[in-house]
């Protein structure tokens, strides 16, 4: 009810900053720039100062199994939602996929907290109420950034507001409410710590950077694989995340760019990534095959050689030994 009482108070105060802004400075589909810069400043201010050093913390005294186990725990009741939106949605394959998911991870990975149904090829789906409502046709509005949470839109930001209201976590004890809550909003920022550093360095204009990512990936999570994770790419070694982009081609990577804007990371990086890589990968297999094909060659045309000169040798004492005779 917090969450929808601070939802129902940005509007007014938006609509009314929005005014303030003189039109040549509004950017189509973000009319409340202003604002929403003002507000990304504060949020970004209390990220920096307050959630990553505390998510830099959790990252340093637990260990990697436990957090890995903290976050598909999560991850896990997540699928309820998804389940949900997606029978909502009519998408009776996603959600029984979904369901069969969260049922073999509760009852055979201890409730969770052991992803067993990836390995198994089942693939985990990524819906909220947002998407639902965009499903049936509601415009996302303009954009919003919401205190705390971050990137948003009207449509997105009452999704957001559905979703919370209907979280298994509310179900929960209400003494083990906020400790779990806490512990969900950590385990996520250290997951992302790997795109802060990656916006950090790419980005020029931060907010400008999140808002086209993120518009972006909303309109590709409406018509897109939802099997496919929107949100984190790879934040591993640079040189691991090239690799297998060589093989598959400069057009897969540069097509695995957009989808990998969800994060607001990526959505540059990616694109530098595909393609400065690509370049010398592409050049690379095709030097190799160039060298291959001479090796190839070398081997049949050398011996030919040889035979071909032995061939007269051992042919000319004949015509010899018969003119002899």
């Amino acid at each position: 009810m917090d969450k929808l009482r601070i939802l129902t108070a940005l509007v007014p105060a938006a609509a009314l900053l929005a005014g303030c802004a003189s039109p040549s400075t509004r950017t189509p589909g973000d009319p409340f720039e202003p604002m929403n810069r003002v507000v990304f400043k504060v949020n970004d201010t209390i990220d920096e100062h307050v959630a990553v050093p505390i998510a830099k913390t959790y990252q340093k005294i637990t260990p990697h199994p436990l957090r890995t186990a903290i976050s598909n725990f999560f991850s896990n009741l997540g699928d309820l939602n998804n389940i949900a939106n997606e029978l909502l949605q009519l998408r009776i394959t996603d959600a029984t996929e979904d369901l069969i998911r969260f049922a073999m991870n509760t009852t055979f990975g201890l409730g969770g907290l052991i992803d067993i149904a990836t390995p198994a090829r089942l693939p985990k789906h990524h819906q909220d109420f947002g998407l639902t409502l965009g499903r049936w046709g509601v415009p996302s509005g303009p954009y919003l950034v919401l205190p705390i949470f971050g990137p948003s839109s009207f449509r997105d930001g009452v999704g957001f507001a559905v979703d919370t209201r209907f979280s298994p976590l509310i179900y929960a004890p209400v003494d083990a409410q906020k400790p779990l809550y806490g512990l969900q909003f950590v385990s996520a920022r250290s997951d992302m710590l790997g795109a802060t550093n990656i916006l950090e360095q790419a980005a020029l204009d931060k907010y400008s950077f999140v808002r086209d990512a993120y518009t972006q990936q909303r309109r590709s999570a409406l018509g897109a694989d939802t099997s496919k994770p929107p949100v984190l790419p790879n934040y591993g070694d640079e040189d691991e995340s090239a690799a297998p982009a060589a093989p598959g081609g400069a057009s897969e990577a540069a097509g695995a760019a957009a989808p990998a804007a969800a994060s607001g990371a990526s959505a540059v990086a990616a694109p530098s990534a595909a393609s400065a890589p690509a370049a010398p990968a592409a050049s690379t297999a095709s030097a190799a095959s160039a060298a291959s094909a001479p090796a190839a060659t070398q081997p049949a045309s050398a011996p030919a050689v040889p035979a071909a000169a032995s061939t007269p040798t051992t042919a000319t004492p004949v015509p010899k030994g018969t003119s002899g005779e």
